[in-house]
């Protein structure tokens, strides 16, 4: 059903350099070694593929057996799930009902530094990150061409390396969002064990600018790449986020620079699929035309638990029906929160077509976290295709359901932001016409259209939630929008208390793990923790 050359690969890196030394294992399974690997350029798109694979998979073997990092529940901490968790989680936009160590403390923002959901996120990271640096390391143009690789060849192997450096900046940029100040390695460090110094937000901010600045050239044009692969059009997304949180990262706006990438991204040829639901089926692969990045899954090649198989069983309980879903059972975890339902005029999805929740013997309020009808269902990821068909792989939980980490949809909404808070290279009118697409696609027609007077930046706030709810955005917003902590806006459980409550201000970032801080001596522990 898609490409899948992600997943077609015998093998992976042996020889990594460790971002840090906890007492959590690094697990490569080695069939060959690193040197044999490179010696043919014919395996350098499979090492390749490894890297994004590891944003999907949990290791070498499926849901469990050769995991890439031990120490940990493989299938609760594969990259996708650990990101959307703490994204999502401890925002309005979701709770979840299962009662696994550390998990009930992220849906009340109650966590401490030993709380394993928090460290799974922060190991994959940096698993990924030594990946990438291997591979950078290993693609030099130096060792390309010492081995006599052809000038073709090494040609399409500097494409690969920008790709990799776009995966590592991808990585950084979550540590920056999520963690702040973070051990820093790249491919100039030495292979073996050691200890990493810590770096600071503003050089870390500064670094993946410089990085995504300098792979900008070699990467493939917009659109013009396999599905799945980076092109420019992602790396100026990344750009357009590194700048939208500025004020939140190093204390400066740069609303300017982010209409220039964004207007970038405009102007290469996206445009908004008709049918917002078609953007998270099985087949939503098809929806090219708006998705900039996705991670790709697929029920044959990406035997996983993580991702959107959790997203799409997670979601699914009580009496919803199984079969609109394309899955054998439903995991009972997932629902929304009352705050977010408000947002919308309807709940069936009859007006606004993004405002599809099951409220079936399911209560709007929250009482007992544990149950899962306390809450209202969200209707979005399904293992179905836009013709009814099941996923690849009927009758397992595995899903075909790509996530769409960058899509059109989330432009338009940045482009109006920045223009409301000041940046220069857009203009109202034109951030009101794209906000206007959006809910002419959502709406069917003109009828849930706004005007000039309503475009204001809480108006976008709570666009975002109603266009990317559960994408994985909804923590970094809060944050920006300065609601994540205090008390100037609560939902139900936030603070640990049925009716909300206030939330101190040091957890708008994680804190480091309490096995790398013993680790390492040259870690110093964020505030509060």
């Amino acid at each position: 059903m898609k490409l899948n050359w992600i997943y077609k690969m015998t093998m992976m890196l042996g020889l990594f350099s460790a971002a840090s030394c906890t007492d959590l294992d690094l697990a490569p399974y080695n069939e060959v070694t690193s040197i044999q690997v490179y010696e043919d350029f014919d395996n350098y798109k499979a090492v390749l593929a490894k890297l994004y694979a590891g944003l999907a998979v949990s290791g070498q073997q499926g849901p469990s057996g050769k995991p890439d990092i031990s120490g940990l529940d493989e299938g609760a901490s594969t990259y996708i799930r650990a990101y959307w968790k703490l994204q999502e989680l401890p925002t309005d936009e979701a709770i979840i009902a299962w009662n696994d160590q550390g998990l009930p403390q992220l849906n009340t923002s109650e966590w401490t530094s030993e709380n394993n959901f928090i460290a799974a996120m922060y190991y994959r990271i940096f698993y990924q990150i030594s990946l990438a640096n291997e591979f950078i390391r290993e693609t030099s143009d130096e060792k390309m061409a010492s081995r006599g690789i052809s000038e073709a060849d090494q040609e399409t192997g500097r494409i690969y390396r920008a790709e990799a450096k776009f995966l590592r900046a991808l990585s950084y940029f979550h540590a920056l969002d999520m963690y702040g100040n973070v051990p820093f390695v790249t491919e100039s460090d030495a292979v073996g064990a050691f200890f990493p110094e810590q770096t600071n937000r503003g050089d870390l901010f500064a670094y993946i600018e410089s990085e995504l600045m300098e792979i900008l050239p070699t990467l493939v044009d917009a659109r013009q790449n396999e599905y799945a692969r980076a092109d420019k059009a992602a790396a100026w997304m990344l750009l357009s986020k590194l700048y939208l949180n500025a004020e939140v990262y190093i204390g400066e706006g740069h609303f300017d620079e982010a209409l220039t990438y964004l207007n970038e991204i405009i102007d290469s040829g996206y445009s908004l699929e008709q049918d917002y639901n078609q953007l998270f089926l099985a087949d939503n692969h098809l929806c090219r035309d708006e998705l900039i990045f996705s991670v790709a899954f697929d029920g044959v090649n990406t035997t996983t638990f993580g991702g959107t198989t959790f997203l799409v069983n997670a979601a699914v309980g009580g009496t919803m029906d199984r079969e609109e879903f394309g899955i054998p059972g439903g995991w009972q975890g997932l629902r929304t929160r009352p705050e977010i339902v408000a947002l919308y005029p309807v709940t069936d999805g009859s007006t606004d077509a993004r405002a599809s929740f099951h409220t079936d013997e399911q209560s709007l309020d929250i009482e007992d976290v544990a149950i899962f009808q306390n809450g209202y269902a969200v209707k979005k990821y399904k293992n179905v295709t836009r013709d009814g068909q099941r996923g690849s792989s009927p009758g397992t939980d595995i899903v075909d359901t790509d996530f769409p980490m960058f899509r059109l949809g989330d432009v338009y909404l940045m482009y109006a932001e920045a223009v409301l808070r000041g940046g220069s290279g857009g203009s109202q009118a034109q951030a009101l016409a794209y906000i206007n697409m959006l809910r002419e696609r959502a709406y069917g027609d003109a009828s849930g259209n706004i005007t000039a007077g309503d475009l204001t930046l809480d108006f976008i706030l709570d666009e975002r939630a109603r266009e990317l709810k559960w994408e994985a955005h909804r923590r970094t917003d809060l944050i920006r929008y300065d609601r994540f902590t205090g008390d100037d806006y609560t939902w139900q459980w936030k603070g640990g208390v049925f009716e909300g409550s206030s939330v101190e201000s040091f957890r708008k970032l994680y804190p480091l793990p309490v096995a790398d801080l013993t680790a390492n001596p040259q870690l110093k522990q964020n505030d509060g923790y």
